[in-house]
């Protein structure tokens, strides 16, 4: 179990103010008039001594509280500028930031939760005790923000009066961090003390980019203290390493529903849209895929976008399923994206009238960005991640540089997208009837499946398997990747996994709003379905055929194949939907490739998951029931028909 106020609070014993009046003493010392009058409308004395022992770790020079004003941001924009995190681009209101050639992701090696000694911890996650993380944030972090400024900023993860939302301080000494969480969050300053009194909760983010010099890199560290809610970042620039009202408050969000709420909430790493089905009707989804391999891209095929990364669920009164964003923007990965498959999103990169940070993306010398795969003309020289750029560059190594780091981003606001949902500010939420799972699987498992029980649901979700992404700085290879999740499972998997069981079990989950959960897989290759290439089986517009097929199953409108893995879509379903909504062909030898079941590597993929969780403490029963009920039925598809079972044959079976 985790408990919350367990151990020293960091942030108190380094900064040493006890007393909200102290606290305010010291923050008006760093204040001119106008923000001593702003901090004075910020009564909770909570609030404050987080804000003044930060204040006194750091010592900086000056603290600037942002309202979210226009005015506020427009001298963010500029102090983004003048202190060089970011620079103009030749579109008005674009602008380039560029994190250091070594810290183009996550840095897992160097992110730390702070544990209390018997204190369970994620197997997948690095963890530091207590008393270690106060010595070693003490030597980092005293004293960083020294002729800087410390700007304070007061959001909301997710809608104002959702019961889920949860408030957070942002402080950094970041122009590019604040510019980023104005994005992509809800500035609450007028409201925030209401929130955490409604909540009895607020969650504490303190960062500094230090010097910023690839020298400093191996002293990087980001800390996320469990027991007092509170992150530490230091000497990095990346916003998935600095603006931790993303992951690392997300990671508390979990802590939240696994512990205190379990069986009613969820926080979950999951796209939010909706899909228009026959006579007007949305149906909304939302869906789990580790990063860069295709959240966004998913969420941008619905027609009513809420959210491209990160979901609160919660069950209702009346029985439904709701999910709210907990973010108002995008921070997203732009390889790939293009007008084929992202009109959307391409429609505010290339067109006037938005606001845009990009991030290590090419520039090229008329001030327009370009990244790898966006269906364009691309420069042959120009200035990205890693220095000038000219083509055929190569690194240390002898490979080719690419023209933008796998990882680049966007960060944009959401209600800028054409097919933006003005329910993305509802604090009720949007009713979710459809739960996906997803990774990057070249082999194994087939583009679209729904499993037959809640227990296989989050049996689907367990067993996520996924190529590594450039997201994380250093990660290769093929690995599991539980609910896309499991970066940011703070405890045991085996509690997470059973607030998962617990949550869609629930008994008053009314049978009308009852959710399906299903699989998605848009990465078969051809080679592994008996071609000679690599490329896909499919291409980007075909997710909305996937999407649409289980708009049509939730209500009970398209039969299914019953299989061991759950039910697999029909033929002439697929068929119709293909030609309808995306005007494309889709021959019976490709849905026969697609839908096969090659049954050696889902059997392997079984075996490998019952090895996996069978070395984890306290996993459910209920899993391992599942999966070997799975493992018999494939078992026996195998003695009656060989290793491929065409989807022709599972219907005779």
């Amino acid at each position: 179990m985790l408990h919350t106020g367990e151990g020293i609070d960091i942030l108190s014993e380094i900064g040493g103010i006890t007393s909200a009046a102290a606290g305010l003493e010291l923050i008006k010392s760093k204040v001119d008039g106008e923000n001593a009058a702003r901090i004075d409308r910020i009564t909770n004395p909570d609030v404050i001594l987080k804000i003044a022992n930060a204040a006194s770790m750091c010592a900086p020079d000056s603290i600037f509280i942002n309202t979210g004003s226009e005015e506020d941001r427009r001298l963010i924009r500029y102090w983004a500028s003048k202190f060089s995190e970011e620079a103009p681009l030749a579109m008005p209101d674009h602008t380039i930031h560029y994190d250091l050639k070594d810290e183009q992701g996550r840095i897992i090696d160097r992110t730390f939760y702070i544990a209390n000694k018997g204190e369970i911890v994620s197997s997948l996650a690095n963890k530091m005790l207590r008393d270690a993380a106060l010595e070693d944030v003490r030597d980092k972090m005293a004293g960083i923000m020294r002729g800087m400024i410390m700007l304070v900023g007061f959001y909301m993860r997710g809608p104002v009066g959702a019961p889920v939302s949860n408030p957070a301080l942002e402080i950094t000494s970041s122009a590019y961090v604040t510019h980023s969480a104005e994005i992509l969050y809800r500035n609450a300053f007028e409201n925030f003390d209401n929130e955490v009194a409604e909540r009895g909760h607020f969650f504490t983010n303190v960062h500094s980019q230090g010097l910023n010099r690839p020298e400093d890199l191996p002293n990087a560290r980001v800390f996320m203290d469990r027991s007092h809610r509170t992150t530490f970042s230091v000497n990095c620039t990346y916003a998935g390493n600095t603006l931790l009202l993303k992951k690392g408050n997300h990671r508390f969000a979990v802590d939240k529903a696994v512990y205190e709420n379990q069986g009613n909430e969820l926080s979950e790493h999951m796209f939010i849209t909706g899909m228009d089905g026959p006579g007007g009707r949305i149906t909304w989804f939302t869906g789990a895929a580790p990063s860069g391999c295709g959240k966004t891209t998913t969420a941008m095929a619905g027609t009513h976008f809420v959210g491209d990364d990160l979901a609160q669920m919660w069950r209702a009164a009346d029985g439904s399923i709701r999910s709210v964003n907990p973010e108002c923007g995008i921070f997203g990965i732009v390889e790939d994206v293009n007008r084929e498959g992202d009109p959307y999103l391409m429609d505010l990169l290339r067109k006037a009238g938005t606001e845009v940070i990009w991030s290590n993306v090419l520039i090229d010398d008329r001030g327009k960005p370009h990244w790898a795969g966006n269906g364009e003309d691309a420069p042959t020289k120009g200035f990205n991640f890693q220095g000038l750029w000219e083509k055929g560059m190569t690194d240390d190594d002898g490979k080719p540089i690419p023209i933008s780091h796998p990882n680049a981003r966007c960060t944009v606001s959401a209600s800028a997208l054409a097919n933006y949902s003005d329910q993305c500010e509802n604090p009720r939420g949007v009713e979710t009837r459809v739960i996906t799972y997803s990774g990057r699987d070249s082999d194994t498992m087939p583009p679209v499946w729904v499993a037959k029980t809640p227990n296989q649901g989050v049996a689907i979700g367990a067993c996520i398997v996924s190529a590594a992404t450039a997201t994380e700085v250093g990660a290769t290879g093929v690995k599991r990747a539980p609910w896309a999740n499991a970066p940011f499972i703070p405890g045991s998997l085996g509690g997470y996994m059973q607030a998962q069981f617990d949550f869609f079990n629930h008994p008053d989950i009314a049978a009308e709003h009852a959710p399906i959960m299903a699989g998605l897989n848009y990465f078969l290759t051809d080679e592994a379905r008996g071609g000679e290439t690599k490329k896909l089986l499919g291409e980007k517009r075909d997710v909305r055929a996937w999407l649409s097929w289980l708009e049509r199953r939730v209500h009970g409108e398209v039969e299914a194949i019953d299989t061991p893995i759950g039910y697999l879509p029909r033929y002439e379903d697929l068929q119709k939907l293909f030609k309808e909504l995306i005007k494309k062909d889709y021959p019976r030898d490709l849905y026969t490739r697609q839908f096969s079941l090659y049954l050696d590597n889902i059997l392997a993929r079984v075996n490998m998951q019952i090895e996996a969780y069978g070395k984890e403490e306290n996993i459910p029963p209920q899993l391992f029931e599942v999966l070997e009920e799975q493992k018999q039925g494939l078992q026996a598809l195998m003695e009656k028909f060989g290793a491929v079972v065409t989807p022709e044959q599972l219907l005779s079976a």
